[in-house]
C-alpha cells in the first residue's frame, strides 16, 4: 500500500475521526453538557493533527507521545476544567494543579458521583484523556503500522470505557453502536481491499501478466461490500430484536455499581435512635439550626429511613439491599423536574447541631457551602436522591453554613389520602410486623374498601386514640423510648395509647406498608406554627420530630404527619381480664414472625438472588487475592535469607560510613572494599597487609586506597572529614568497578555471598588493619 497518497491519508483520517467520535459519544450519559461536546470536537481535531504530523514527518514514537502530553497540558484546563481557565481559554496556575491532581484522582470521583456531572470540577478529565489517547493511537496505527486494521481497537476500547464508567442502566441508542460497528467494518474492508490491490499490482509487475481484469476487480469489490452489508444487517436486526424481545431484567454491572461507595450510612447509628436525646433538659432549649427562607411546610429534614428490621428504622442495613443506602457525590446541580412539589431555597446556619447528616428540605437541586470550611464540606458531601438525604463525611459542626435549592414535596392530611392509590417505588419489606399492629389496622380500617381510604382511617384512628408524651421529667406520663417491635406492641396495647413522634411515625409507616403503600420515616425539625413561611427561625432541640412519606399513584411521594394533637392525657385505665391475657399474645408474635420470615418464599428468594448475583464476582476476587497472597508469601519465604544477607551487609556498610571519627571512617572504607573483593572471588594471602591485599586485587587506584588507609591509621596527624568523604567515594567507585567485570548472575552471587561475613574472614580483616 502506498501510505503517502493523499487519498489513503484522507480516508483514514475521516474514518478514524468518525469511529473515535462515535465511541466517545458513549460518555454522553455521563456528562450531558455542551462542555463535553466542545471538548470532544477540539480533542479529536488536535489528536488527529498530532498523529498526521507524526506520519508525514516520520516522527519517532517518543516525539508523538511528547506532543500528546504537551497537548494534554496546554488544552487540559480550558477543555476539561473550563471553570478554572481565564476567559475559558488560558489555563491558570490553580487549573494546572487541578489538572495534575485530576489525572489520577478524577477516575474514582467520576464513579462515585450522581449523573450527569456536566463540567463539574475536573470530572471531564477522564473523557479527555481517553479521547486524546484513542484518536492519537488510532490514526497513528492506521497511517504507519504494518497491520493498519489494528486501528479499530482504540475506538472499541473507548466505547467499552464509556460503558464501564457510565450509568448502571443502558442509555445509549442502538443506532450509535450499530453506526460504530458499520464504520469499523467498512474500515476493515477498505484495508483488506487496499492490501489485496497492492498484492495484485505487485504480482502483475513481477510477472508481466494481467492477474485481474477491471470487471473482475469490480465484481470482487461488490461481493465484499454486499457480504459485509449482509453481516451488518443480520447482526443489527438480531441484536435489536433480542433487545426488544428479551430486555435486560436487571441493571448492568459497571464500575460505579461495583465500587465501594466512600460513604456508607450503615456505619452510623440511625438518626431515629437518638430522637429522645434532643428532648433532654440539657438539649431541648439549645439552638440547633438557624434557617432563613423557611419552607411552607415548616419542616427541615435530617434523614429519610426506609428499612425496618424489627429493632430500628435505618438508612439501609447489612441484611437488606436498599437504594437508600447508596450515597454518591453531587455535581453542580441535580435535575429534579420530575419531582412533584414546590421549589424552595433555604439558608442554614449550624449552631448546636452536629453529625454527618445534612438538614435540608425536599429533593435537592443544588447545595452551596459557605465559610472557611466550604471547600472541605463540598468535597465530603454525598447525597442519596432516592430519599433526599444528604451527608458530609467530615461532619457538620457549629459555624458551618450552606444554601440549598430543593423541591419540597406536598403535605397531605389523612382526609386527603382517601382517594389515593399506592405507588410502585421499591421499598425494603419490613422484617418484623407485630400482630398487634395488624389487629389495630383491621380495627381502624375494616369499614373501608380502598387502600387510600383504609390508610386515611388508620391515621385518623392513631390521632384519635393516641396521646403525646416524651416521658421526660416528673410532669409527663411514662413513655418508653425506642421503636422496636416490642415498643410498637406496647404502644398499641396500652390504654391510653401513649408515645411520641418516634413511635407514631414508625407505626404509621408500617400500617401504610401493610396496605401496599411504599412508605418511609423522616426525622427532622418542625418549626413552631408561629414561624412565618419564608422567614428566619432558630430551631431548638425541642423542635425535633418525625413523620412519614408515602408514595401515591400520580402525586408521587407526599408528606403525612401522623402525630396526634397535644392534649391532656387521661389516667391509665385499670387492667381488665382481657388486658391481663395480653402478655401471652405479646410473647407469641416474635416466634410467629420469625417462623413466617423463614417460610416467606418471596423474601427468601429476593435475598438469595441478591447473594447469588454477588457471589461470582466476590468469589473471583477472593480467589485472585488468595493466589496473589500465597504467591507473595512463597516469594517472601524464598527470598528472606537473601534479603537478610543483603540487609546485614547494608547495615555493616552504614555503620562503617557513619563511624564517629575520620580514622574509623577511612579504615572502615578500606574494610568495606576488602569485603567486596572477597565476595567477588578474590583470595588474599592469610594475614595479608593492606598493600599485599591491594596487589592481589590489582590496579593503581586499589594501591592508592591502601596507602591512604595506612597513612590515616599510622600517620601522626588525624585525617579531616573531607578526606574520609573522598575515601568513601573512591570505595564506591571501586566496588562498582568490581561488579563491571562480572556477568549479572555473578554480580548477584557476589551480592548474597557469605564469604565476607564468615569467621575466617574476620581474622583476615583483623590482619589487614595492621
Amino acid at each position: 500500500m502506498n501510505r503517502t497518497r493523499a487519498g489513503f491519508i484522507v480516508i483514514n483520517v475521516v474514518l478514524a475521526l468518525l469511529a473515535t467520535g462515535l465511541a466517545a459519544a458513549s460518555f454522553w450519559p455521563v456528562y450531558q453538557d455542551a462542555a463535553f461536546v466542545t471538548m470532544l470536537a477540539v480533542t479529536l481535531a488536535v489528536g488527529a493533527a498530532i498523529a498526521l504530523c507524526g506520519a508525514l514527518f516520520r516522527w519517532p514514537s517518543i516525539i508523538v507521545a511528547g506532543a500528546a502530553v504537551a497537548a494534554y497540558v496546554v488544552l487540559g484546563v480550558p477543555l476539561a476544567i473550563p471553570s478554572e481557565a481565564t476567559g475559558g481559554i488560558l489555563p491558570t496556575g490553580q487549573g494546572l494543579s487541578s489538572l495534575l491532581t485530576a489525572t489520577w484522582e478524577s477516575w474514582k470521583q467520576l464513579v462515585t458521583i450522581s449523573l450527569p456531572v456536566g463540567s463539574y470540577q475536573a470530572l471531564l478529565v477522564p473523557a479527555f484523556i481517553l479521547t486524546l489517547l484513542a484518536i492519537v493511537v488510532c490514526l497513528t496505527v492506521a497511517l504507519r503500522a504494518k497491520h493498519g486494521e489494528l486501528a479499530a481497537l482504540p475506538p472499541v476500547a473507548l466505547l467499552a470505557a464509556g460503558i464501564l464508567l457510565g450509568p448502571g442502566s443502558s442509555s445509549l441508542p442502538i443506532a450509535l453502536n450499530l453506526g460504530l460497528m458499520a464504520i469499523l467494518l467498512v474500515w476493515l474492508i477498505w484495508f483488506r481491499w487496499q492490501r489485496r490491490s497492492a498484492s495484485i499490482g505487485l504480482l502483475a509487475e513481477h510477472t508481466g501478466v494481467l492477474v485481474e481484469t477491471p470487471r473482475e476487480r469490480r465484481f470482487a469489490g461488490v461481493r465484499t461490500v454486499v457480504g459485509a452489508a449482509v453481516i451488518l444487517v443480520v447482526a443489527g436486526v438480531a441484536g435489536t430484536a433480542a433487545a426488544i424481545v428479551l430486555p435486560a431484567r436487571v441493571d448492568r454491572q459497571v464500575v460505579r455499581t461495583a465500587i465501594e461507595q466512600p460513604f456508607d450510612p450503615r456505619a452510623y447509628a440511625s438518626p431515629l435512635s437518638g430522637f429522645r436525646n434532643y428532648l433532654e433538659p440539657a438539649e431541648s432549649d439549645v439552638p440547633m439550626l438557624t434557617v432563613s427562607g423557611l419552607p411552607a411546610d415548616r419542616r427541615i429534614r435530617v434523614a429519610t429511613l426506609d428499612t425496618y428490621d424489627g429493632v430500628v428504622y435505618s438508612v439501609g442495613t447489612d441484611q437488606v439491599s436498599s437504594a437508600s443506602g447508596s450515597f454518591t457525590r453531587v455535581p453542580s446541580r441535580l435535575e429534579q423536574s420530575g419531582v412533584h412539589g414546590a421549589k424552595d431555597t433555604i439558608t442554614v446556619a449550624v449552631r448546636g447541631y452536629s453529625g454527618v447528616w445534612v438538614p435540608g428540605s425536599g429533593q435537592l437541586q443544588q447545595i452551596t457551602f459557605a465559610g472557611g470550611d466550604a471547600e472541605a464540606l463540598t468535597g465530603s458531601f454525598y447525597y442519596n436522591d432516592t430519599t433526599g438525604t444528604g451527608a458530609v463525611t467530615r461532619g457538620l459542626r457549629s459555624g458551618d453554613a450552606y444554601t440549598l435549592d430543593a423541591v419540597v414535596k406536598p403535605q397531605l392530611t389523612p382526609a386527603q389520602l382517601v382517594d389515593a392509590q399506592p405507588g410502585t417505588a421499591p421499598v425494603p419489606k419490613p422484617a418484623v410486623v407485630p400482630d398487634e399492629l395488624t389487629q389495630a389496622l383491621q380495627k381502624y380500617s375494616s369499614a373501608q374498601t380502598t387502600p387510600g381510604a383504609k390508610l386515611a382511617a388508620a391515621l385518623k384512628g392513631l390521632q384519635a386514640d393516641g396521646y403525646i408524651s416524651h416521658g421526660i421529667g416528673p410532669n409527663e406520663p411514662v413513655s418508653r423510648s425506642g421503636h422496636g417491635a416490642d415498643r410498637i406492641t406496647q404502644l398499641l396495647t396500652d390504654d391510653p395509647m401513649v408515645g411520641d413522634q418516634e413511635q407514631y411515625a414508625v407505626t404509621a409507616a408500617l400500617m401504610a406498608r401493610q396496605l401496599g403503600f411504599p412508605a418511609r420515616v423522616v426525622v427532622g425539625f418542625v418549626a413552631p406554627s408561629s414561624a412565618p413561611a419564608g422567614g428566619t427561625v432558630t430551631l431548638t432541640g425541642a423542635d425535633i420530630s418525625a413523620w412519614i412519606e408515602v408514595q401515591t399513584h400520580g402525586a408521587g411521594w407526599v408528606t403525612v404527619d401522623p402525630t396526634p394533637p397535644i392534649r391532656p392525657i387521661p389516667p391509665k385505665q385499670p387492667e381488665t381480664p382481657t388486658q391481663i391475657s395480653r402478655p401471652q399474645t405479646n410473647v407469641l408474635p416474635p416466634v410467629d414472625d420469625t417462623q413466617s420470615q423463614r417460610d416467606d418464599p418471596p423474601q427468601a428468594q429476593v435475598d438469595n438472588s441478591d447473594q447469588n448475583n454477588a457471589d461470582p464476582l466476590l468469589a473471583t476476587i477472593l480467589a485472585v487475592l488468595t493466589i496473589v497472597g500465597w504467591t507473595l508469601l512463597g516469594m517472601a519465604l524464598v527470598s528472606a535469607p537473601f534479603l537478610a544477607i543483603i540487609g546485614a551487609k547494608w547495615r555493616r556498610r552504614t555503620l562503617r560510613r557513619t563511624a564517629p571519627t575520620s580514622v574509623d571512617r577511612i579504615s572502615g572504607g578500606w574494610r568495606e572494599f576488602a569485603d567486596a573483593a572477597i565476595d567477588h572471588g578474590y583470595n588474599p594471602p592469610p594475614s595479608a597487609t593492606r598493600s599485599e591485599f591491594a596487589r592481589t586485587v590489582g590496579g593503581s587506584r586499589t594501591a592508592a586506597l591502601a596507602s591512604v588507609a595506612d597513612r590515616a591509621v599510622f600517620g601522626p596527624a588525624a585525617p579531616s572529614p573531607e578526606e574520609a568523604d573522598t575515601v568513601w567515594r573512591a570505595v564506591d567507585d571501586l566496588r562498582r568497578a568490581l561488579g563491571r567485570r562480572l556477568t549479572p548472575w555473578r554480580r548477584f552471587v557476589a551480592l548474597i555471598s557469605l564469604r565476607s561475613l564468615g569467621a575466617s574472614r574476620g581474622r583476615t580483616v583483623r590482619k589487614t588493619r595492621r
